[in-house]
This record gives C-alpha cells, structure tokens and sequence, in this order.
C-alpha cells in the first residue's frame, strides 16, 4: 500500500475512534473547555515527543511566508472547528454525528478545486455527491431521520465544524513539507491553550483530574497522533484526495458508537451508510495519469532519491534514504501515475 495512504487510512481511524469518547466526555465539562483540553492533550504530548525525537529543540524549517497559513490554519482547525463539534456532539447522537463528519471531505475537495484549483477527476466528483447525498438524509428532520428531540442544531454545529476542518486542512497543505510534528504540536498547543483560558474566564471549572486525563489522552490520539499522520499524507496525496481517504472515520466512528448504552440506529443512518461507503469506494479506487510538466522548484522535505529526486549532495550531507536537505527540483516532463501532492500541484 501506498505509504501516503496508509497514513491518511491510520489518521481516520484514530480520528474515527475519538469522536465516540468525546461524546462520552461531553457532559462532564463545557464543549469550550473539552475542545481546549483534547487539543491541548494532542499539542503537549506531540511536543514533548517530538523533543525525545530530536532529543532536543530542532527548528522548524517553516518559511516566514508559511507562517500565516498554519496561524490560519490553527484558528479553524484548532480553535473554532472543535467548540463547534463539542457543541453538536451534545445535542446530537455519536453514531449521527460520525456520519455527519464525512462532509469534512466533501468541503475540502470543495475548496480544494476551487480556491486552490487541486485537480478533480470524474469518480472523485461523483463520490463527493454520494457523500453530500448521505449526510442529507442523515441531517433529514422527521420520524425516519436521524436527528434527535434537540432538532437540526446538532447536526448545523457537526457541519460549521467541518467546514471549519475543510478550511484547516487546505491551509494546512501550504505548509505540509515541513515536519509534521511541529505543525500538529504547535496546532493543539497554542489552540488549546486559548480555548482553555476562553472557556476558564466566561467561568468554566475545570473537570477531575480523571476527566482531564482522559479528555487529553484522547486528544493526542485522535487528534495529535492523527494529524501528524495527515499532514504526512496531505504532503503525499494532495487535499481532496487525502480527505477521501480520512472521510473513512466516520464509519470508524459510527461503529464504535452504535456499542455505547443508549445509541440506535435508524433506517436513514443505514441508507446514509450505504451512500457513504459507496462515496468513499470511488474515491478509493480513483487513478490518474498524464503527461504533465514539473516546473523548477526550491524546497525542503524529506525524500528517497526517486524519479524526482535525482540531485547530487555537497560533501557532508546527509544521503541516508530517507533524508531531509533544501534541494532543486530542474524542469522535467514525464508521465505516470500520481496524486497532486507537492510535486505534482500543476495545471490540467
């Protein structure tokens, strides 16, 4: 398997498996201060392991042009999108509201090919429709929907946290070859930080130590961990495509939920599943081809001396595969396989 996917797949799954144990968070603290403490938990453990890593400060390799995307990009995704999905998550059902999440997906590519212009194939387009189609007759009011007593509150909240999260992760490719390690770790670390002490001086008390821990071990896992592993696969896939591959959490996440005490699954959620899945098995199973031109570019990341990477090192660099170095990419035109990751970001 492709190692970019691999990543995408394992972010999904840690990510999948948080939203049911934030649910059962919910009603012990605010959704403010929830959503401080699991991005606080994900940027402090993320930053001590990246210092046992490096054993010591390493800088970050990030340009100062790439400093506003991930400022951006922590606002969203660190900031706004959690309080909203802790809001929704307590006024909606877990196994509804991972379901819901799959429009995630669907606003990335959205702003992926429009904003940024990221290239969008037949079956990607299609799949993002079968998505659209199940989280609106999950989101549905009515006896056979999905949504609960709280109405459509719940499910508006999931979706403002998507959109949010769709944001962040196009931001997010801007500065996704640098170390992913320090981007997920400055994320939860200054987002949860100001969420904390936001939540703190409108007057929230700060949970038990047991519900603390809790709350930040499931933050460095599905949302430090998992991030890491998406900013890998980001650098890897491009946008659109990394978020059909993560849009597999929520079906991660809905079965987790369904063995909660309490949580049932109505005929709609099933007919969404099944638009859902078939949704992500296009995008799964999406190939593009064609020749196409490499522009000369300077850049940092780490690499393996491929196709694209055929440069000579000054005396004393480092060449063990994999190894990171600032090098020059010359213009070339070939044709092959790939994804718009960040050598493959060209016109069609």
């Amino acid at each position: 398997m492709n190692p970019s996917v691999a990543s995408a797949l394992l972010a999904a799954f840690l990510f999948g498996a948080s939203t049911p144990l934030a649910k059962l968070l919910v009603g012990e603290t605010s959704p403010w201060l929830l959503a401080g403490l699991l991005y606080f938990g994900s940027g402090a453990g993320l930053l001590l392991a990246r210092l046992v890593r490096d054993r010591g400060w390493r800088p970050s390799g990030l340009a100062r042009a790439e400093w506003p995307w991930l400022a951006g990009a922590i606002v969203f995704g660190g900031m706004l999108g959690p309080v909203a999905l802790m809001y929704g998550l307590s006024r909606a059902s877990a196994a509804t509201a991972s379901l819901l999440l799959n429009l995630e997906a669907v606003l990335t590519a959205l702003i992926a090919w429009v904003v940024f212009r990221e290239n969008a194939g037949r079956r990607v387009v299609l799949g993002m429709a079968a998505i659209v189609a199940g989280g609106v007759v999950l989101s549905w009011p009515g006896k056979t929907g999905a949504v609960d007593a709280a109405g459509i509150a719940g499910p508006a909240a999931i979706a403002l946290a998507c959109l949010c999260w769709a944001i962040d992760n196009n931001l997010t490719r801007k500065v996704s070859a640098a170390d992913a390690f320090f981007i997920a770790a400055v994320k939860g670390a200054i987002a949860g930080a100001i969420n904390i002490a936001l939540a703190l001086w409108l007057g929230d008390m700060l949970p038990g130590w047991g519900v603390t821990a809790a709350a930040m071990l499931a933050g460095l896992g599905g949302y430090g961990v998992s991030l890491v592993l998406f900013v890998l696969a980001l650098r890897g896939l491009g946008t659109a495509r990394t978020g059909a591959y993560f849009s597999t959490a929520p079906f991660i996440g809905a079965a987790i939920a369904l063995l909660l005490p309490g949580e049932a699954a109505a005929p709609a959620f099933w007919i969404a599943t099944g638009l859902m899945a078939f949704g992500v098995w296009l995008h799964l199973t999406e190939h593009h081809e064609h020749e196409h031109v490499h522009e000369a570019i300077e850049h940092a990341h780490p690499h393996e001396h491929d196709a694209h990477h055929r440069h000579a090192h000054a005396p004393g660099e480092e060449t063990a595969s994999p190894h990171a170095h600032l090098h020059r990419h010359a213009p070339l035109r070939h044709k092959h396989p790939h994804f718009p990751d960040i050598h493959h970001r060209h016109a069609h």
